[in-house]
């Protein structure tokens, strides 16, 4: 049996290859059993077939290296739909659906919800609606101190 650091690192590698980024790992073990608690994250939106693709994967992978003889439970799940969004990565999220905090207020507004229609190094444009006008929000990228996936209804 391979040690939980060595398990953690091959799950890395298996996700890698598969273009997934390990987001968390948490593994627990109690007198009977143990859980293995694993968000994985990725560009490109994760459905329920995604992660059952990759839960099998690295399902084997544990099989493989004979990973504990204590039952535990795997839990496999990604940041959702409403994941962070790392602020030096926003070009990835043009014409997304995103929600941005603000340090510095655009128009007393300390959040901003709408389409990422404009991104570049100094500065991002975001189209959001008040009432029933479409407003176009440029904002330096510098004041933005948090960013996520938003759902829009």
């Amino acid at each position: 049996m391979d040690s939980i650091t060595e398990i953690q690192t091959l799950i890395k590698e298996l996700l890698a290859k598969e273009n997934y980024t390990l987001y968390s790992f948490k593994y627990s073990e109690g007198k009977k059993s143990g859980s293995m608690e694993i968000v994985v994250d990725r560009d490109e939106d994760i459905n329920i077939d995604d992660i059952t693709d990759i839960s099998n994967k690295i399902s084997n992978l544990l099989d493989l290296h004979e990973f504990n003889n204590v039952p535990y439970t795997l839990d496999i799940s990604s940041l959702g739909i409403e994941k962070p969004i790392d602020i030096s990565k926003l070009e990835k999220y043009l014409n997304k659906y995103i929600n941005v905090h603000l340090t510095n207020p655009f128009k007393g507004l300390n959040t901003l919800e709408g389409y990422l229609t404009f991104v570049d190094s100094n500065s991002v444009t975001i189209e959001y609606k008040e009432k029933t006008r479409t407003i176009k929000a440029t904002i330096d990228r510098s004041s933005i101190d948090f960013a996520r996936l938003a759902i829009k209804f």
